[in-house]
């Protein structure tokens, strides 16, 4: 009889640490998949810059220094850990604050403002942190759900048995880097 209590008792907690596990694995496999979606957006964003900056420099060429940051901060992004969520996080705010500097030349050059392909790109720029921003709201969340299962017990356990850490937020590190740049349309966006 105490042989088939220990036998039940086992079975018992190996049905629970394979129910956990694979939880574990699910959350986990989220994680990767909100953090591809952010991936995503952060390359459709680094390739609408060189079209940006271009578009800038015909009518801005004095604006160098300005450009170049954003160029330098562009390949600065791109050379991070695909993992390494805080520095990326850290760059790609210091690259939105320097595209909001990109977009506030326009105010100081008409033509550059009435161009109807700055316009467009001033358009998916907006566009484009709009998602960008969902993107990170989703990968967010499923951070929030790996480390809930992560740090919260008895599923530490099985996490800390099989080498599940918790994760690190998309957190941009520079308060004003929240918010997108500020666009105004002076006129209708063809």
């Amino acid at each position: 009889m105490l042989v088939w209590t220990i036998v039940a008792v086992a079975a018992v907690m190996a049905i629970y640490a394979i129910v956990v596990f694979n939880r574990l694995v699910r959350a986990r496999q989220m994680v990767n998949e909100a953090w591809s979606g952010i991936d995503v957006q952060l390359k459709r964003r680094s390739d609408l810059v060189p079209n940006l900056v271009e578009t800038v420099k015909a009518y801005a060429a004095h604006e160098r220094a300005v450009l170049e940051e954003v160029t330098a901060l562009r390949g600065a992004a791109g050379m991070l850990a695909h993992d390494d969520v805080t520095a990326r996080a850290k760059a790609e705010g210091a690259l939105s604050a320097a595209l909001g500097r990109v977009l506030m030349l326009a105010e100081s050059y008409p033509d550059l403002k009435a161009s109807a392909n700055f316009l467009e790109l001033q358009k998916e720029l907006v566009t484009l942190e709009d998602d960008l921003q969902m993107a990170r709201r989703y990968y967010n969340g499923a951070v929030r759900n790996l480390n809930v299962l992560v740090q919260s017990f008895p599923d530490k356990l099985v996490a800390g048995a099989f080498a599940f850490p918790a994760r690190d937020y998309f957190e941009l590190p520079d308060p004003g880097a929240r918010n997108p740049p500020r666009v105004q349309f002076s006129g209708s966006v063809p």
